[in-house]
């Protein structure tokens, strides 16, 4: 008999342990090589734990909702075993009812009759009312955190008691960028094989302001003042298990081909399941675009040890005045959150309004067609 261990995978450098969230296989299950057996979730992450030979699961050594460490063994498979046959579940087709005893449960006619019969009797004015321990409808549901959500609260809540948070706003026309897109458009997407969307132009937009205010870039630790001469920009997903925000490398070098294709394929990692620890580490700026929901203004929070993050808000088409003249343009509110403690007003307002500029006069931002 030769058994085969199953591994909690690493979770990167700074992850310690992780909780086993569940196992997709059970015991006397078969399994090929690299099928996903369990999944583990870290504090930023889920990863899938895949079987390294075929076999038959063996032995679950750790079962769901226990806390890992990268390297212990949760499960065990047989490589030489012959799977059980499955056990037969009823059918979805005839789900079965719980037996009653209908000697002591009144036909509902004579219940209707009953509670006539009492609100008849009342005195005028009166209402026969429900109580809520007798109504079936009103539950409650307990459920654990995950250690995703744990994590995003404790971080959240870190942040606004480390960092003195304040935010400006401003707002940006971006008729000059949704002409640009709708002319070049499908040039753009026969030239490089993917859409032009709205978010390369903001990441190319903080480059430029990243190089005249580097504080935005920089972060406070201790004492120090740390400076990075890169942009890594955190862009924000929303997924079915909270906000995940992948990092973008290198942003200040990337076309804007290029800054889309990255932020497209760590959106779909990251709905998926698919990113890797190093995906999410050391962003020196984040930006969130909660307009994909609706939002038109909101206040984001830093993403520690961060000074700064850009929220986009929803496009409305709003009568501005141009040359003495009012006309309707298609305006977006931006808001910017940064650490007060390294940035001062004036620095973090300049900052906005060079995006802002760089937005309504998007000559500079390189289309490279």
């Amino acid at each position: 008999m030769a058994d085969v261990e199953i591994k909690v995978p690493s979770l990167g450098e700074s992850e310690t342990e992780a909780t086993l969230v569940s196992w997709l296989k059970q015991e006397g299950d078969s399994v090929l090589a690299d099928d996903v057996v369990a999944e583990v979730e870290s504090d930023k992450i889920t990863m899938e734990v895949v079987a390294l030979e075929a076999g038959v699961l063996k032995r679950i050594l750790k079962p769901a909702g226990e806390q890992v460490v990268p390297g212990e063994v949760i499960g065990l498979i047989d490589t030489e075993a012959v799977p059980s046959e499955s056990v037969k579940q009823p059918s979805q087709d005839m789900p079965i009812e719980p037996e009653t005893d209908s000697s002591h449960t009144p036909p509902a006619g004579e219940t209707v009759a009953k509670a006539k019969k009492a609100a008849a009797n009342m005195p005028s004015g009166l209402k026969v009312e429900t109580s809520p321990q007798q109504r079936d409808d009103r539950k409650e549901e307990r459920v654990p955190m995950s250690g995703l959500r744990k994590r995003i609260a404790e971080r959240l809540k870190m942040a606004q008691n480390t960092a003195a948070m304040l935010t400006t706003f401003n707002e940006v026309n971006m008729q000059p960028v949704l002409d640009l897109r709708k002319r070049f458009g499908e040039a753009f997407k026969e030239r490089h094989g993917i859409k032009l969307g709205l978010m390369s132009f903001f990441v190319q937009a903080v480059a430029q302001a990243m190089a005249k205010y580097p504080a935005l870039n920089a972060y406070i630790d201790g004492d120090d003042i740390v400076y990075h001469n890169y942009l890594d920009v955190g862009i924000a997903v929303s997924t079915d298990r909270g906000l995940i925000v992948p990092v973008l490398r290198d942003a200040e070098k990337l076309s804007l081909a290029e800054i889309e294709r990255g932020i497209a394929d760590l959106a779909k990692r990251a709905r998926e399941g698919g990113l890797l620890p190093d995906d999410l580490k050391g962003g020196t700026f984040t930006i969130t675009n909660g307009g994909v929901f609706g939002s038109l203004l909101s206040t984001p929070i830093l993403n520690p040890p961060q000074s700064g993050i850009l929220g986009m808000h929803t496009i409305q088409k709003r009568p501005v005045v141009e040359d003495d003249d009012i006309v309707i343009r298609p305006m977006m509110y931006l808001a910017l959150t940064y650490d007060h403690r390294l940035i001062d007003g004036a620095e973090a307002v300049r900052f906005l309004v060079a995006i802002k500029e760089a937005l309504e006069y998007p000559a500079s931002l390189h289309l490279n067609l």
